[in-house]
C-alpha cells in the first residue's frame, strides 16, 4: 500500500517515529471487526464468538468478518456493524448525561453514532439525526428505522438550516466531514482522495459546521466533536480555534483506562483533554474526539423531563426537511420464518404461509424478531418489505451463520 508522501512526512513528524511505525505495522494485518448490540431488541442475547469492546458495554469484537448481509437479525435491527472507536460516543454520553435530553446528530449518515447515542441516552430522550446529502439521508433513515427506538427523527438539511430554524438541543454531535486519514486501512479509496489542500478545505468546513451547531446548543449542553482523521489541523488546531472564537466554550475530560491505549494530544503546547484512536496502538480504526461544553455542564443530576424542553416551538425562518419512515399496517398476527424463508422475504419475494394463517396483514419474524409485514391473501403472501431495503444478491448460503446467540 502506497501512502501519499506528504501524509507520511507530516504524520511521522506529528506522531513520532515509534508511534508512526506502530501505525504502519497495522497495515500488515486485517482491520478488527466489531458490532454493537441493540439493547431494545437483543436483550438476552450475546455474540456467538467474540470479546467485549472495553469502552462500550454493547460492543463486541468478532474473530472474523461474517457475511453480515446474510443475517436476518442484522436487518431486524438486533445489532449494528460499527467500527470500535466510533462506539466511544456511547461512553461519553453515559458519563455526562443522566437525565432525558434532546440531542442532534448533525452529520449522521449512515447512522452508527446515532444508534449508539439513542441506546445510551436516558429513557425519554429525543434524537434528531441529520444528513445533508439526500442519498445518504435515505440510508440513515433505514438504519434509524430498523434500530426501532421511539422519539427518533431523521432530517435532510444543512447545518446552516438548523441554525436558521432556531431549534435548541442539550447535546449536539458533530462527526464532521474530514480528510479520512483514519480510514486508510479500511477503505483504500480514501488514500487517493487525500491531499494537503483537502485537509485545509476540511478544516475550514468543520469549523463552520461547529459555529452553526454552537448556536443550536442550550447553555450547559455538550458538543461532541469527532473526525476520522489524524492531523492536528482538523483536530487540535480546530479545537483551539473554537475555544478562542466561541463564547463560554470549555473542554471536558472523559474517563478512560490506560489499557485502552488511547492517544492524547499530538500538538505541542496543546494540553486540553482529547482522545485519538490510532490503528496499531488502539484496537480500532482512526478517530479523534473532543467534548466541548457551553458554560457549566447541566445534564447530570437533574430530574427534568425532555417534554419541558420546547425544541419544536422555536422554529425560525425555515421548515426542516423531515424524512418519514415507511409505515406498515398495524398487526397482532405473527408467523415465524425459517432461514431460507427469511432471506426470500428480505429479497422481496412473495411467501407461502401455513394454511391456518389468518388473511390480511401479518408480521413475519425470524428467531423471534420482526423483519416486516406481508399481506396474506391465502394463495400467497405479498411482500411489503420496502423496495429500497431489499437484498440484491440471489446467492443465499444454505446454512445460517450464527452471529448472535441467546444467553
Amino acid at each position: 500500500m502506497q501512502l501519499p508522501e506528504d501524509f507520511i512526512r507530516y504524520t511521522r513528524a506529528m506522531m513520532g517515529e515509534e508511534r508512526f511505525e506502530q501505525y504502519l505495522q497495522a497495515f500488515n494485518g486485517d482491520a478488527p471487526v466489531s458490532i454493537r448490540l441493540n439493547p431494545l431488541k437483543a436483550a438476552g442475547m450475546t455474540v456467538a464468538e467474540g470479546e467485549p469492546v472495553p469502552w462500550c458495554q454493547e460492543g463486541y469484537y468478532l474473530p472474523r468478518r461474517p457475511q453480515f448481509t446474510m443475517d436476518p437479525l442484522l436487518h431486524a435491527g438486533c445489532y449494528y456493524v460499527q467500527e470500535a472507536a466510533s462506539m466511544f460516543v456511547s461512553h461519553v454520553l453515559r458519563q455526562y448525561v443522566s437525565r432525558p435530553v434532546s440531542m442532534l446528530d448533525l452529520c449522521a449518515a449512515p447512522g452508527g453514532k446515532s444508534t449508539a447515542a439513542i441506546a445510551s441516552l436516558p429513557a425519554g430522550s429525543v434524537l434528531f439525526s441529520n444528513e445533508p446529502v439526500r442519498q445518504r439521508a435515505s440510508i440513515l433513515l433505514e438504519n434509524i428505522t430498523k434500530w426501532g427506538y421511539p422519539d427518533s427523527t431523521v432530517t435532510n438539511n444543512y447545518p446552516r438550516d438548523y441554525r436558521a430554524s432556531k431549534l435548541r438541543f442539550d447535546v449536539i454531535l458533530c462527526d464532521v466531514p474530514c480528510s479520512g486519514e483514519g480510514m486508510f486501512r479500511k477503505d483504500q479509496a480514501t488514500i487517493g482522495e487525500w491531499s494537503l489542500q483537502n485537509v485545509e478545505r476540511c478544516a475550514a468546513l468543520q469549523y463552520q459546521i461547529v459555529r452553526d451547531a454552537w448556536t443550536c446548543l442550550n447553555p450547559g449542553g455538550l458538543l461532541i466533536y469527532s473526525t476520522c482523521t489524524f492531523n492536528t489541523k482538523e483536530n487540535e488546531e480546530n479545537i483551539q480555534l473554537i475555544l478562542n472564537e466561541l463564547e463560554d466554550c470549555y473542554v471536558l475530560p472523559v474517563d478512560t483506562q490506560p489499557a485502552w491505549n488511547i492517544t492524547s494530544s499530538l500538538l505541542e503546547g496543546f494540553t486540553e483533554p482529547v482522545y485519538r484512536f490510532v490503528p496499531g496502538i488502539t484496537k480500532s480504526e482512526g478517530l479523534f474526539l473532543c467534548v466541548l461544553c457551553k458554560g457549566e455542564p447541566t445534564l447530570n443530576g437533574q430530574n427534568k423531563s425532555v417534554k419541558e424542553i420546547p425544541i419544536l416551538s422555536k422554529t425560525g425562518k425555515i421548515r426542516l426537511n423531515l424524512l418519514s419512515p415507511p409505515k406498515s399496517p398495524p398487526t397482532t398476527v405473527e408467523t415465524s420464518l425459517n432461514y431460507q424463508q427469511a432471506m426470500a422475504y428480505l429479497r422481496g419475494e412473495a411467501l407461502m404461509l401455513p394454511s391456518d394463517t389468518p388473511r390480511g396483514t401479518v408480521s413475519v419474524t425470524f428467531d423471534g424478531h420482526v423483519l416486516g409485514t406481508v399481506k396474506n391473501i391465502g394463495s400467497r403472501a405479498n411482500n411489503q418489505y420496502p423496495k429500497e431495503w431489499r437484498i440484491k444478491t440471489t446467492h443465499i448460503p444454505t446454512d445460517y451463520e450464527t452471529i448472535l446467540r441467546h444467553t
